[in-house]
């Protein structure tokens, strides 16, 4: 055997430390790659992480938004009326708008409910000849009163709490339906 052979590994030009044992360039370089790209991460990570324990842990708010005066009902009558989202994000654009089906049973009563099918989450209409809802991706049908008349939606259409304040009608704005029903207030 030669004497290089016999050699230390730190003497060796192809070992990963140099003569002083400290570790060689490509090792550095390597070490600082994987602490940017961690660094990197986290920076990436935790806003979101954040956000979605955010969701968790915060009640949305729940705020009342008119949505027209008593008097621009008529009784009898189903309209969709829209309004703001409770909490809109600012990039929101069209979607910081939502829409109900109000329906004025009397002088002083109304029921509010979502355009979203209880099947599916599908957009229903009214149809005012018929006096029903129609969601016509599934063929779910329901009365004037949000009962399920055919098809099938397992239950009726979900209702936003409404009152009459002063002269307005307010529907209390909550999160989107989930499942067809609208969270209760906490």
């Amino acid at each position: 055997m030669t004497d290089r052979a016999k050699t230390p590994m730190a003497d060796n030009p192809g070992s990963e430390r140099d003569q002083g044992g400290e570790p060689k360039r490509r090792t550095f370089l390597a070490m600082l790659s994987y602490g940017l790209g961690g660094f990197a991460a986290l920076l990436v990570g935790v806003p979101v992480v954040a956000d979605v324990l955010k969701s968790m842990w915060l009640k949305k708010p729940r705020e009342w938004r008119s949505v027209g005066t008593v008097d621009s009902f008529k009784v009898g009558q189903t309209v969709p009326v829209k309004f703001e989202n409770s909490q809109p994000d600012a990039w929101a654009g069209s979607a910081r708008q939502s829409a109900a089906y109000l329906r004025r049973q009397g002088q002083s009563e109304f029921i509010a409910f979502t355009v979203n099918c209880s099947h599916l989450g599908c957009p229903v209409r009214w149809e005012p000849k018929a006096e029903m809802f129609m969601c016509p991706c599934h063929g779910g049908v329901y009365y004037s009163d949000g009962d399920v008349a055919a098809g099938p939606p397992p239950r009726p259409l979900a209702r936003y709490p409404v009152r009459i304040n002063g002269k307005n009608v307010e529907i209390e704005t909550t999160p989107l339906p989930i499942n067809g029903r609208v969270p209760k207030p906490s």
